[in-house]
């Protein structure tokens, strides 16, 4: 029996913001696909070798109520957070931050010069866990598993669970599975992708195609939620991307800022809270 790729619903174009202190990044995630691809709510990618562009890092701030993933292809990126956590962040390494019922962090570059280049995603919170305790990880890169296939594909495995293998991080309430991939020029690629469960990948290097659709670089797909999995290939030139996919919570989503509950009244005693300093 033929495997059914998923196909590709919408193709999204990322919007350039300024964050922090003034960082230049690359917005591709942003709230009007929260619904769409709950439970991701916001995924960034930040690449200059512009010291102009990122220096001022982003300086002490507040999260509650979901979950913050930065990932490191190029630079090194320094965390510290007010329940006396602290790491710095390498090529190819992790931080996963439960923000949970609150917490105040900074993540300053620790370099003046060269090429910065990585992601934040962020993974909403059950309402049952938005009041858990804060908690960090900081997982370095040769903890992340990480092979090549048969074909040549490289694959690293962030989060999740797939080809037999752990990420360094799980997730029982909405089983994450996040994928680095490299395929090489001429490759394709089929990974299975649990049923029911919302997916999308970023392309950002090369061109790509994605269950038959054309991808550019930079360019986030939106995948639909039938078939068993998809299927990539590509031409004369190798690739790179994002593969993410996770359970749905099909919970409703309060977002103001910084701060992503279930309700208004929830944001507001965020706010209270974070100003009184209960954080």
């Amino acid at each position: 029996m033929s495997k059914r790729s998923r196909k590709v619903e919408r193709i999204v174009n990322g919007q350039e913001v300024s964050d922090g202190a003034g960082v230049r990044l690359l917005r591709v995630l942003t709230q009007p696909l929260q619904r769409r691809l709950d439970p991701f709510l916001m995924l960034d990618e930040f690449r200059s070798d512009n010291p102009d562009d990122y220096i001022a890092g982003f300086p002490s701030h507040p999260h509650r109520g979901f979950e913050t993933v930065t990932y490191m292809l190029a630079g090194r990126m320094r965390h510290r957070d007010n329940a006396g956590n602290e790491g710095l962040l390498g090529p190819g390494g992790l931080q996963w931050m439960t923000a949970g019922r609150g917490i105040v962090h900074s993540e300053v570059p620790e370099q003046q010069d060269g090429l910065m280049h990585g992601f934040q995603l962020w993974i909403n919170l059950p309402a049952a866990d938005k009041m858990t305790a804060p908690g960090y990880r900081d997982i370095q890169a040769a903890d992340i598993p990480s092979w090549q296939d048969a074909d040549g594909n490289q694959l690293k495995l962030l989060a999740g669970r797939f080809d037999g293998r752990h990420g360094a991080i799980e997730r029982p309430a909405t089983a994450p599975l996040y994928l680095d991939i490299a395929l090489p020029a001429n490759g394709s690629l089929w990974l299975p992708l649990p049923a029911g469960h919302h997916a999308f990948a970023y392309l950002y290097q090369g061109e790509l195609q994605a269950g038959g659709a054309d991808i550019r670089a930079r360019q986030l797909a939106v995948l639909d939620n039938e078939g068993e999995g998809l299927l990539l290939a590509n031409g004369g030139a190798p690739s790179r991307l994002l593969l993410l996919a996770a359970r749905p919570l099909g919970e409703p989503i309060a977002q103001w800022g910084p701060f992503v509950m279930n309700t208004r009244q929830e944001i507001e005693q965020a706010m209270e809270d974070y100003s009184e300093g209960r954080f």
